[in-house]
């Protein structure tokens, strides 16, 4: 089976995209989803991040999601050494699922696939893109959130001209209707050539 590896910015709308996928039957992991599961059911992985971000990482609910972000968002070693945690686990978590899974091809959704390497691991690649304003807008509607918080986040993440170059299909989403077409047209491409 391939791996199609799919990413996008933060607001991009990479999740609207592989929810199109799943729709006409691909199988999808959602990397974001799942880490955050394992950085809760792991102890390895709730020892390591104890260790390197202390007693406040965990609360009566899990990982604090919060006080991580502040930790790490502007501490660039400190991300660094949080990604080398989780990263590697969820990576060999994707492998296992992946060999369960049927079908021509299955998509790993991913929000920092080039920046980490991942996209080496992967057949083929899609980049979701939209307009910065439009990203913006979209995360002030879904999270709680400010700008300043968002910039932050989008600073951490390389800039969609250099992930083009890396990708093997670019889907621009701004309108339903076109973002659907064009996931169609990448789903019949791939089923013909990822066999």
């Amino acid at each position: 089976m391939k791996t199609i590896g799919l990413t996008g910015g933060i607001g991009s709308g990479k999740t609207t995209v592989a929810t199109m996928f799943s729709e006409l039957g691909v199988p999808i992991y959602i990397a974001d989803i799942e880490a955050k599961k394992l950085t809760n059911t792991s102890e390895a992985i709730k020892s390591e991040l104890t260790e390197i971000l202390g007693e406040k990482a965990y609360n009566k609910n899990g990982l604090n999601r919060k006080y991580v972000a502040d930790q790490i968002f502007n501490n660039e070693q400190l991300l660094k050494k949080v990604n080398q945690i989780i990263h590697p686990r969820v990576a060999e978590h994707f492998k296992e699922w992946a060999q369960q899974q049927t079908g021509i091809y299955c998509i790993e959704e991913a929000a920092i696939l080039f920046e980490n390497g991942g996209y080496k691991n992967c057949d083929y690649t899609i980049l979701v893109t939209a307009p910065k304003q439009l990203r913006i807008d979209r995360i002030l509607k879904r999270d709680d959130t400010t700008e300043t918080e968002i910039q932050s986040r989008m600073d951490n993440q390389w800039p969609d001209e250099k992930k083009k170059a890396l990708a093997d299909f670019t889907i621009e989403n701004i309108d339903m209707e076109m973002t659907r077409a064009q996931v169609k047209e990448i789903h019949e491409y791939l089923l013909k050539t990822a066999q």
